[in-house]
């Protein structure tokens, strides 16, 4: 399966085993702009998968009105570039919800599926990485996968854990990302990040589409830089992350190297670079390396100054090991 099928399966899987799931968006019913949700209301039926009106603030409040009556909500913001009216609702009601009650009632059934990130042609408006915005509001979830078979797990822990859930889906991988994705109901741990390749001297971390990037740099430095090995590890949840397998391998390696595609000033790297500074500071040999979008709109046609490719990695892994 592509990551869209391995997304689209999880969904089927809910439904199928949840009388109380619903999935609902812009376009959801005939399968959604990049077709995540296509056949699921043939299946389903119009009650349980159907179509919003363009307005994310509504498809979120809804959202939560559902989950808070013991539904399981699956929402789909078309765009994360559009998400932002949906915010006050997210921050201040979805992920509040449980606490405002004293735990009497929740919109822990709320989980909003979202496509982010560059595409290659997308633009201002199509191609954003807003994840830390939402990884700054406690009570809120923030998953995004790098792969098929990841996104499928994590979509199913995401629908069926006990708080409010944003998954950013990078959209560049919902048809490169193919694997072979198992057809049974499995789940993948939220807040557990996962080490890909073990290493000694420098420990690169990323999540999502990211993940490719930092792979390639990885192999490029140690084909130039004979005898250095990188550990390499996947975020997978960026809210709560896992900092401990984090700085457990800094602590090894006494270096580190985050890229995300986000803006760096204020991003998600910023948070992990504090913690783990916090945490390993005696043990670091060089600064912690940050390899970031640009502070700016995300460009059109110079996109590819704007991302944090591998060769923009490949530097900054260097300047840790020679520091």
């Amino acid at each position: 399966m592509n990551m869209c099928q391995a997304i689209n399966d999880a969904l089927r899987l809910t439904l199928t085993t949840d009388d109380t799931a619903v999935v609902f968006g812009e376009d959801v019913a005939f399968g959604g702009v990049f077709r995540c949700s296509v056949g699921l209301a043939d299946e389903f039926g119009g009650e349980r998968v159907f179509n919003t009106p363009l307005t994310e603030q509504g498809i979120a409040g809804f959202g939560i009105g559902m989950a808070a009556m013991g539904h399981t909500s699956i929402a789909e913001i078309q765009f994360a570039d559009y998400i932002f009216p949906a915010f006050d609702q997210l921050a201040n009601e979805a992920a509040k919800f449980r606490y405002r009650s004293g735990n009497e009632f929740n919109a822990g059934g709320l989980t909003v599926r979202t496509p982010s990130a560059a595409v290659g042609h997308g633009g201002h408006y199509h191609s954003q990485s807003p994840e830390a915005f939402f990884a700054h509001v406690p009570g809120l979830k923030v998953v995004v996968p790098r792969s098929a078979v990841q996104a499928k797990g994590l979509l199913m822990s995401a629908i069926r854990d006990p708080n409010p859930t944003i998954v950013f889906e990078p959209k560049i991988l919902y048809r490169s990302a193919v694997e072979q994705v198992p057809v049974d109901d499995y789940m993948l741990p939220l807040s557990q990040a996962e080490i890909l390749k073990p290493g000694a001297d420098v420990t690169v971390v990323g999540y999502g589409s990211q993940i490719y990037a930092l792979e390639n740099a990885i192999q490029m430095i140690e084909r130039d830089m004979p005898g250095v090995s990188c550990e390499l590890i996947d975020l997978r949840t960026i809210m709560p992350y896992d900092a401990e397998t984090v700085a457990q391998s800094v602590n090894k390696t006494g270096r580190m190297v985050i890229a995300h595609e986000a803006p760096r000033i204020q991003g998600f790297a910023s948070e992990l670079a504090a913690e783990i500074q916090e945490r390993c500071f005696l043990r670091l040999e060089s600064p912690i390396e940050r390899v970031c979008g640009l502070s700016l709109p995300h460009p059109l046609v110079f996109e590819r100054f704007y991302m944090p490719c591998a060769v923009r990695v490949y530097e900054a892994i260097k300047r840790s090991l020679n520091y």
